[in-house]
């Protein structure tokens, strides 16, 4: 019966097989992931990004870190040396001879394929004389002389040979292990087992230990636990927190720490420089004793944040460990912020403690523009420009055009901006309208909608209020470029946008420069708006007299005004004795008529209603499913940032809130992936009283000042419906029930009635 036989590699050659296709296994996916992509790509994207970005810290890093950088040449070296090695293993494979061969009696014997019997027993007499182990044979090349003698004319024999290739009959399979005979060699066998333990009771559970120990003191984005409980500890402590807390707070965090992050370092030279800085900073809460702010780490982290924001000199030694301290900065103020939100579900679902308020969270969000910037808070968004300084703001405030932020800049003429920055030669100024044009403009639509409801613009109270907003973002540029275009009119229409245009210059120059597209209306525009309203709709509730003319063709004043009522109730007498002849003749029948048309129009609207709201309901679930599925890039354009030492990409905050309360309505979603479009959903339970409320719908960046955008958001919440106790598909009429039960007895009695005939 056959068996299984395992056996070393006594040759080496199947370890050889193992081995080529073990380097195979690393060296082919290792070059994939692994190889430095083309170079000139990088070049030519920082050469694009060179005309806005040139004067940019981080630019002018990444030119220089892919200059001297030395990695990618030690990747191809590393990579094309496992290749030879490959190749090497590969050729050394091909040389190697086969060790298995089928068996064949012919070549044993000798003889060629197909000999008749008289020639084989001729050739063995032969060979049996000359191999005997009696005449000095050789007893192994007699014996397989013997077994190919009997293989051909043996039947049973030759039958094996045939079947099996094997005149014995099917054999053992035999399997060689991939390993060279010296491994298992008693000589060796201490040493094997010494590596062996070394490798797998030292080595792995050492790097298994370290690793691990490592990656349960972070959490998923890569913050520190002892941070993150650092800042709920103190957002619980004080809800209400002020900047100048915030940044306390903020440079407390453990990976400013040197016994937590061997990243931080804390310098000999900081005992003289650190308080040189403190002095020129000023009052920054030195003698607060309260731990950690006393900290040495954190005092320089935090002087160093400081320092940044007022865009002071430092030392190099100072300058590298400040960049350390604001490359950090904005993922842990988002922590903060995810911190903040966290406390504000708790307070929400269990009570018992304040939620941290609004004003809290939305400074850590302006810390971060600020520290993207390199700006402290009070400071104009103006100098987020190139080339602008403090002495140059006075021109753009002044009262000829009282420029105060980006978009007054751009939504100034031509010949107006020139004229205010008259201080700066041509190619700064176009430096500054380059990047002023690369700023991103965002238009945000918001529809407010009750999922999974028959009604669902009828928002009641306790349901989930569904928000979509839809985000599109285009350059500031753009948006400037087509308010500029003037629209295609014809001869009259230019005439008469002309004559109204007359008209309107002394209001224009009165008001100022006109409101662009993002411009918010003034409170007072808006006042005046809805006191129009409320004029007009008290005019409308209130319906003039009629006007009549006279014989003249002159139209009579409020003197004839009662004369006219009077024919008019003579007339309207006369013709009503006629007029209710004939509306009771037609009353039956339009009504009739009416009735007929109503209920055919009532179903096919009804029917057309449900069509579009399973159209839109079928819609939002394929798109959330494509939204679970598709993995968007987080790269979407780099931000502008003088003095960021890192490439930041543009992301922004997008949440509701009740600013009269400073409350958090919906939970800020971080939306790192707006190129071009998004769509982002924000769910929230509506309020449980009904009535009207005034939400906001907030859009922040992370990147800039003075681009945040702020929309209303009004929500009429309505009494919620009845749950029905007794659903009427399940109310059954008493006469159904008896009508069954009389069935039943009919049934009953006729089947007595068949047994009694049977009988």
């Amino acid at each position: 019966m056959a068996g299984q036989q395992f056996q070393y590699d006594d040759s080496g050659n199947t370890f050889f097989y193992f081995l080529t296709s073990f380097v195979g296994l690393i060296v082919i996916p290792a070059t994939y992931y692994l190889w430095p992509r083309d170079q000139n790509v990088e070049q030519l994207r920082l050469k694009s990004l060179r005309r806005v970005h040139g004067r940019c810290l981080w630019y002018r890093l990444r030119l220089t870190k892919s200059q001297q950088s030395v990695v990618p040449t030690l990747k191809k070296a590393a990579l094309l040396f496992g290749w030879a090695i490959f190749l090497l293993l590969a050729y050394k494979v091909s040389k190697l001879d086969r060790e298995y061969q089928e068996y064949n009696p012919y070549e044993v014997l000798s003889l060629d394929p197909g000999a008749k019997l008289p020639e084989i027993k001729k050739q063995y007499r032969v060979l049996s004389l000359k191999f005997h182990p009696d005449r000095g044979g050789d007893e192994a090349m007699f014996m397989r002389i013997a077994k190919a003698y009997a293989a051909l004319t043996n039947e049973q024999s030759r039958k094996n040979w045939e079947i099996y290739g094997n005149p014995d009959g099917p054999g053992a399979t035999s399997f060689g292990i991939a390993l060279p005979a010296w491994i298992v060699d008693q000589k060796n066998s201490m040493l094997v087992l010494l590596v062996y333990g070394l490798a797998f009771m030292v080595i792995l559970p050492v790097v298994v230990g370290t690793w691990w120990y490592r990656s349960i003191r972070y959490s998923g984005d890569q913050i520190l636990i002892n941070t993150t409980q650092l800042f709920m500890h103190f957002m619980y402590k004080t809800p209400n927190m002020n900047m100048k807390r915030l940044a306390m707070v903020l440079t407390a965090a453990f990976e400013f720490d040197p016994r937590s992050n061997k990243e931080a370092t804390i310098r000999p030279t900081d005992n003289i420089e650190v308080p040189q800085l403190i002095r020129e900073l000023g009052n920054i809460n030195v003698k607060k004793k309260e731990p950690p702010f006393c900290y040495p780490y954190s005092l320089k982290a935090r002087v160093l944040v400081l320092s940044h924001l007022a865009r002071m000199e430092v030392s190099d030694e100072l300058e590298e460990d400040q960049r350390f301290v604001v490359k950090k900065s904005p993922a842990l103020l988002q922590e903060m912020i995810n911190v903040g939100c966290q406390l504000t579900m708790m307070a929400n679902s269990r009570g018992g403690f304040h939620a941290p308020r609004l004003i809290t969270i939305e400074n850590c969000m302006k810390l971060t523009q600020m520290i993207v910037q390199g700006l402290q808070e009070a400071k104009s968004p103006l100098l987020q420009l190139p080339h602008f300084e403090e002495e140059h703001l006075r021109y753009c405030i002044s009262k000829k055009y009282k420029v105060r932020s980006l978009q007054d800049l751009v939504s100034l003429k031509d010949s107006d901006r020139r004229g205010m920055l008259r201080f700066m030669e041509e190619e700064k100024y176009d430096e500054v309208m380059a990047v002023l044009g690369s700023f991103p403009h965002i238009t945000m639509d918001t529809k407010l909608q009750v999922l999974d409801d028959e009604d669902s613009s009828n928002i009641t109270a306790g349901s989930i209020v569904t928000v979509t907003v839809t985000l599109s973002r285009k350059r500031m540029a753009e948006v400037f470029e087509k308010e500029q275009e003037p629209s295609p009119c014809t001869g009259e229409e230019a005439a008469a946008a002309s004559a109204a245009g007359a008209t309107e210059e002394a209001g224009d120059a009165a008001k100022g420069k006109a409101k662009q597209v993002w411009q918010n209306k003034s409170k007072g525009a808006k006042k005046m708006a809805k006191a129009k309203k409320k004029k007009l709709t008290k005019k409308k509730a209130t319906p003039a007299p009629a006007k009549s003319k006279t014989a003249n063709g002159n139209v009579a004043g409020t003197e004839g005004a009662p004369a006219a009522k009077e024919d008019e109730e003579e007339l309207s007498d006369k013709g009503s004795e006629s007029d209710e002849g004939e509306a009771a003749k037609d009353s039956a029948s339009e009504r009739d008529e009416d009735s007929d048309k109503q209920s055919d129009t009532e179903p096919d609207e009804m029917a057309g209603d449900d069509e579009e709201e399973w159209e839109a309901l079928q819609q939002s679930i394929q798109r959330r499913e494509r939204a679970l599925l598709e993995t968007k890039s987080k790269v979407t354009h780099a931000s502008y940032s003088l003095y960021y030492p890192e490439e930041k990409q543009e992301w922004w905050w997008l949440y509701i809130a009740d600013r009269r309360d400073q409350t958090l309505v919906s939970m800020p979603y971080h939306v790192c992936t707006l190129k071009d479009t998004e769509e982002v959903e924000l769910k929230f339970p509506a309020p449980s009283k009904t009535g009207n409320y005034q939400y906001s719908v907030i859009l922040r960046s992370d990147s800039y000042l003075g681009l945040d955008q702020i929309k209303a958001l009004k929500l009429e919440v309505h009494e919620a419906k009845a749950v029905l106790d007794n659903h009427p598909q399940w109310d059954i009429p008493d006469t159904e029930e008896e009508d069954e039960e009389q069935e039943d007895s009919d049934g009953i009695e006729e089947s007595d009635e068949d047994e009694d005939d049977d009988d």
